[in-house]
């Protein structure tokens, strides 16, 4: 892998936030959007194949580090305005609309922003939003993880997450072996645990509206793996049938985990697609 130069900028949102931006690359340019508990490293791997073709720009979301947290309950209006700024402040930088790539989360941000404003955007990838985890239902388990999140219990915090995620015990499991004794950094640690809190605040107050999206006509990419567990696989379907237009690609043996297991996978296939998408 070829190790790029990057750049750390701020965009402020229309609201006065404070974004932290990395750029990395030339050429034409792709914004990545990281996922819940993410930020500046999340999407490093691809952005660094990416690289070599492409200016990448990597913005931590509101309430992950070094943004701001700003106040108060967030939503997706909030984090819409957030990322149209990204968006503009790199059409500006660059004079060509944007590749806007999003994964898990982020992916579900991608949709409400080009959904609302696609101006600036030339194409849409999302891997795996999970447009399961909204609306009412989802208010109990935020109640849970904000109490937990107040006494500083990270056990808890954890266990309410994989109810959210609907991460099988034997994935659970699996990852807790192979962290062993290692304990995070604390600081990082509350960092995340601060931004997972504003995206169970933004999803407790979303919908699980799938057809909302069809309203959206850029050129679409939907990437999942074939492996990732239910509900995401009957999520992934029915996106697809309310993008008929859409491309979809589903990689075998990878689950939702494929960026940072397969990088090079994830970047050959967003390559490809950007590749044939009109100028």
């Amino acid at each position: 892998m070829n190790s790029h130069e990057s750049h750390d900028q701020y965009v402020r949102s229309a609201d006065g936030t404070r974004l932290a931006v990395r750029r990395v690359g030339s050429g034409d340019p792709v914004v990545l959007v990281h996922g819940s508990g993410g930020g500046l490293h999340s999407w490093a791997a691809v952005a660094d194949l990416l690289a070599d073709d492409h200016e990448v720009w990597m913005p931590a979301r509101r309430g992950y580090g070094p943004s701001d947290v700003p106040a108060g309950t967030k939503s997706f209006k909030d984090e819409s305005a957030d990322l149209s700024a990204v968006l503009g402040a790199v059409r500006e930088s660059s004079g060509s609309p944007v590749h806007l790539v999003g994964a898990s989360y982020g992916a579900t941000l991608s949709l409400h922003t080009v959904a609302t404003d696609s101006r600036d955007v030339r194409s849409l990838a999302i891997f795996e939003p999970p447009l399961f985890a909204a609306g009412p239902q989802l208010a109990p388990l935020l109640d849970r993880y904000r109490s937990a999140f107040e006494r500083d219990d990270a056990s808890a915090m954890t266990a309410t997450l994989n109810e959210v995620t609907r991460v099988p015990a034997k994935i659970v499991a699996a990852f807790a072996a192979a962290a062993g004794d290692r304990t995070p950094d604390p600081v990082k640690a509350r960092r995340s645990a601060i931004g997972w809190l504003h995206d169970l605040e933004a999803l407790a107050e979303d919908s699980t509206d799938v057809a909302r999206w069809s309203s959206i006509g850029v050129p679409t990419l939907l990437m999942q793996g074939a492996d990732t567990w239910e509900p995401m696989p009957s999520t992934m379907n029915a996106l697809a049938a309310t993008l008929p237009r859409a491309r979809r690609i589903i990689w075998p043996g990878q689950s939702h985990f494929v960026t940072m297991t397969a990088p090079a996978l994830v970047a050959d296939t967003l390559r490809g697609f950007f590749a044939d998408v009109p100028a």
